[in-house]
């Protein structure tokens, strides 16, 4: 199956819903949250996560701008079909189901509920987030080009050197992820640079590192081994041919204010 292009209005994330919406849950949960005997941490985490949601209460699976062939022969359109519309759905329905429990937890004042549910809400939360981002730093082979001048270049020339030199590096630190995870380029806005690191799981970048996540490479095996069997490596290097790197360089220049 083919999906149909994403429009440029629908093209946000999990991370900046938060600030666009608040919904009825989110208000009852500020309500029950203050009366209950929450940590003040906990309280924010329940109620920044029932205010996430986008308008009409649920996550959504969001549209590809490309089809799943369009990827090949880096990424097959079988592995695309069912990274997307399995893999990917099925943190998005999980994330909702989450979503729903919690708000009932809160609303019922049931402190035991809510400290459960923070683990799917990170995993299957921090799921939808990665994938969402992955997909949009993604485009078919003959559109990948690295820059040649430029904030990207100019900050991979400062932080690791040239090209090369850092997509040797990160390749590294991401084929060395041990079991399932994630490896990010990712910029320090305390240091002005961009830097490698690996998340393990779904764990976010940004709530994991305090990084801004610019590119993410995902290493689960769902991502890979219906093409690439169990030999990460040669997955690693070749996802370079198709990462969009105008997205990222949009989400630098973004980063960098």
């Amino acid at each position: 199956s083919i999906t149909s292009p994403i429009k440029s209005e629908d093209r946000r994330t999990i991370s900046t819903m938060s600030a666009k919406q608040i919904i009825t849950p989110a208000l009852r949960a500020a309500v029950h949250v203050r009366s209950s005997k929450l940590s003040p941490e906990l309280a924010k985490s329940a109620a920044a996560y029932l205010s996430s949601a986008p308008s009409g209460g649920k996550h959504a699976l969001p549209d590809l701008s490309y089809d799943y062939a369009a990827l090949e022969p880096v990424i097959s359109a079988e592995t695309m079909e069912l990274h997307h519309s399995k893999h990917h759905n099925t943190y998005v329905t999980n994330l909702n189901v989450s979503l729903e429990k919690l708000d009932a937890a809160v609303s019922a004042g049931d402190v035991s509920g809510i400290i459960s549910l923070q683990g799917a809400l990170k995993f299957n939360g921090g799921g939808h987030l990665n994938h969402t981002l992955f997909w949009e730093n993604l485009c078919a082979k003959g559109s990948s080009e690295f820059p040649t001048s430029g904030a990207l270049k100019d900050a991979v020339d400062a932080r690791f050197g040239d090209f090369d030199s850092m997509k040797k590096d990160f390749s590294a630190l991401t084929i060395g992820v041990q079991g399932s995870g994630w490896g990010w380029l990712g910029y320090n806005t305390n240091t002005g640079s961009i830097e490698a690191a690996t998340c393990a799981n779904q764990d976010p970048l940004k709530a994991t590192t305090g990084l801004v996540p610019l590119l993410g490479i995902d290493v689960w095996e769902h991502a890979y081994y219906v093409d690439y069997r169990n030999v990460r490596p040669n997955y690693v290097n070749a996802i370079f041919d198709v990462v969009n790197w105008k997205a990222v360089e949009e989400r630098l220049v973004k980063a960098q204010g």
